[in-house]
């Protein structure tokens, strides 16, 4: 069995009492004072966690927006500098290899951010197409990420720059930002539904920056949370996890990714699979579930329509901001109406939930 990875912060996770676990093959904390507590303090003030085991990508030269137009379902058309677009990558057959992040330094400069646990199969996948005019480097080992989430995030970040970071815009980054003293790039992103930055800086300087941060967020109530909080807030937010709402065998149509795939920009991988699966109809289709019953929604719990299996939970759990069970599930397309009562199989025995509208939770603004 190979070694799990550490990131260049395990030693705070460890010195903080951080659980830490497997996760993607690295050795992760899933919480530090408690999930519940830590996703409150998310939402309500703000919070720090060690992203380092996601995997960066750097793409160059005069073809690389064609190389990117080539793999992605979204558009790079939407690209400028300074500015990111989320993306599936497909495989031929239509399914997902992975969902991803692209920022744009110039027309002939992207960083891709990839999910921890395909960062291999993606380097594998993108590394077959380079041809000439493009250069592919893996950033990964060369890069620390930071993500700070919530109403105060803001409020901590500024505390130690002189950028004006209230004129960043989501979904926008500054590729050059210095943060008490550290040289780094911050994002307007994250995957927590709430307000926040993600900051890329050298791993040698991550240890710093992470006393910086928590020592700026003193008066701001900065707590650091694990996974296990990341988790229960995308999921609040509705953001897909691969290996759940998205897959090998799941394309972004039947995860409801529809705006994020362009069919009229002209040839990607996987094109012609979603215009045919469009031009079919799904044979599922990404709903949300909250339980009406006492219980908790899990991965892989079946759901029925009095006698008629209708669809099976891809990502369930309690929601501490909601005070409820909620899950996502892939639903015959015909039974996946907002309002409608279902049954969800616990412990062999029905439950009731109803389908509704996602997300579950959603910011005023970003």
């Amino acid at each position: 069995m190979a070694e799990l990875k550490k990131t260049p912060l395990y030693e705070k996770h460890r010195a903080l009492g951080g659980d830490l676990v497997e996760y993607g093959g690295w050795l992760m904390p899933v919480q530090y004072e408690g999930i519940v507590s830590e996703v409150h303090r998310t939402r309500r003030k703000v919070a720090l966690f060690d992203t380092s085991h996601m995997g960066e990508f750097l793409v160059e030269g005069p073809a690389a927006a064609d190389f990117l137009q080539g793999y992605l379902t979204n558009d790079t058309a939407k690209l400028y500098d300074g500015r990111i677009i989320y993306s599936p990558v497909c495989y031929p057959h239509g399914g997902t290899v992975d969902d991803i992040l692209i920022y744009r330094y110039g027309p002939e400069r992207y960083l891709l951010v990839v999910n921890a646990a395909n960062a291999a199969k993606d380097w594998a996948w993108f590394s077959e197409g380079v041809k000439g005019g493009v250069s592919l480097n893996d950033l990964s080992d060369e890069t620390a990420l930071l993500a700070l989430q919530g109403p105060n995030s803001e409020a901590v970040l500024s505390g130690l720059t002189q950028t004006p970071l209230e004129q960043l815009r989501y979904y926008h980054f500054l590729p050059e930002v210095e943060l008490a003293g550290i040289r780094c790039m911050v994002s307007r992103t994250g995957y927590t539904g709430e307000k926040g930055f993600e900051i890329f800086c050298d791993p040698d300087k991550a240890g710093r920056l992470w006393d910086e941060l928590m020592e700026a967020g003193r008066n701001f109530d900065l707590t650091p949370a694990g996974l296990g909080a990341r988790d229960v807030l995308r999921l609040e937010a509705s953001l897909p996890l691969y290996g759940h709402e998205l897959s090998e065998e799941i394309s972004p149509l039947e995860a409801g990714l529809f705006p994020f795939v362009s069919f009229k920009k002209g040839p990607f991988t996987g094109r012609e699979a979603l215009v045919e699966q469009k031009k079919e109809g799904l044979r599922r289709r990404l709903g949300g579930l909250v339980l009406l019953d006492r219980g908790v929604i899990r991965e892989g719990y079946r759901i029925f329509d009095g006698e008629q299996e209708i669809g099976v939970v891809s990502s369930g759990t309690f929601s501490p901001t909601l005070n409820k069970s909620i899950g996502m599930a892939f639903l015959l397309p015909e039974s996946a109406k907002p309002g409608e009562e279902v049954q969800v199989i616990i412990r062999n025995k029905p439950h009731r939930a109803q389908i509704v509208k996602t997300p579950f939770y959603r910011r005023e603004s970003q």
